[in-house]
């Protein structure tokens, strides 16, 4: 599979890329990425094929947005998906005066979440107005997921079902968005959106990879009955299946435990059986899935990009899959790709 080959993105009448620019590094995630910088890796995204780009206000504060609406002004709008996020508001404010951890020099604007109906509605404007673009194609409710909202989520998630999502449903039933959608960090939470909900879309952060399929009990099928599409991103479950079984290595955003390096140690010795980078193993499984057309990247540097480009497009032969699945590396029910 190439980045940008195109895939019909659900029920949606949309077809997208299946190598998507995640563009929350550009905000300034961590650490500052200069414009140029920031600018280049859009620009080699489209001359590799990618067409598909994912932003945020809460991405530096609404940073992410005005840089993505600039480096794709003035590109053909009907060439590329434009997706972005509802759930926070913001509001300019003297730099001194913000906490922007974690990010880093990003725009002066505080953040707040608002899940009504109104703030959601201004929220979208809010984005069309930094992207500078004619219009947004994909619209997700942001983090009202347990891992963003701890003890409050029960009642953030109500207030988004009730709130948000109505807006959402208004603005794609009068034509002006496309595709309507959640984005967390949990599949549970898409599952419980879609059961209540007539959802387009999700975006679903590291919980479907080489080392979790738990989406594939009941959250995945769904999709399918539904034709709800899924983009994934955190492909790479926050780091331990790019750099390997390394000490150090990172799952899910913390050191990784030791029956977690043990298995991915494991899969390395299949991936070095048959030439494979890990890495490209990775990337390719995810968009296996019927339910998920797209995989969502973010890079801090084009190396990085064009690293993640070379994964996306490298050979895989069919035995790989066979041997991970053979070794119980990999659930049986699992689709691979062909």
């Amino acid at each position: 599979m190439k980045p940008g080959d195109k895939r019909p993105f659900g029920r949606a009448d949309l077809d997208v890329t299946a190598f998507a620019f995640g563009t929350a590094p550009i905000g300034n995630i961590f650490r500052e990425i200069d414009e140029a910088t920031a600018a280049g890796m859009v620009d080699h995204a489209w001359d590799a094929g990618v067409r598909f780009f994912d932003t945020a206000p809460m991405y530096g504060h609404g940073l992410s947005e005005l840089r993505t609406g600039q480096a794709l002004r003035w590109r053909p709008r009907d060439e590329f998906v434009l997706a972005t996020k509802v759930g926070r508001r913001l509001k300019p404010a003297r730099r001194t005066s913000i906490d922007f951890a974690p990010w880093v020099n990003a725009a002066p604007f505080e953040m707040e979440f608002d899940y009504s109906y109104d703030g959601t509605m201004r929220a979208f404007e809010d984005s069309l107005q930094r992207l500078a673009l004619e219009h947004i194609d994909i619209v997700f409710i942001h983090d009202i997921d347990v891992f963003t909202r701890g003890a409050d989520q029960p009642e953030v998630f109500r207030q988004a079902m009730d709130g948000a999502w109505r807006a959402l449903e208004r603005l794609r039933d009068e034509g002006v968005v496309k595709a309507i959608g959640v984005g967390v960090n949990e599949w549970e939470v898409c599952l419980e959106a879609l059961k209540q909900r007539d959802f387009d879309a999700f975006l679903l952060a590291g919980r479907y990879t080489l080392l979790e399929q738990d989406a594939l009990d009941a959250f995945l099928p769904l999709c399918e009955e539904r034709g709800a599409a899924v983009l994934v991103g955190g492909g790479f479950n926050s780091g331990i299946l790019a750099t390997g079984a390394t000490s150090g290595a990172k799952y899910n955003y913390a050191p990784a435990p030791a029956a977690i390096l043990e298995k991915v140690a494991k899969i390395e010795a299949v991936c070095a059986d048959h030439g494979v980078p890990l890495p490209a193993a990775a990337l390719q499984f995810v968009v296996a899935h019927p339910a998920i057309p797209s995989f969502c990247a973010g890079t801090r540097t084009v190396g990085q990009l064009e690293q993640n480009l070379a994964w996306f497009s490298h050979p895989i032969p069919p035995d790989f899959w066979a041997d991970l699945k053979h070794q119980g590396l990999l659930r049986e029910d699992a689709p691979v790709p062909t």
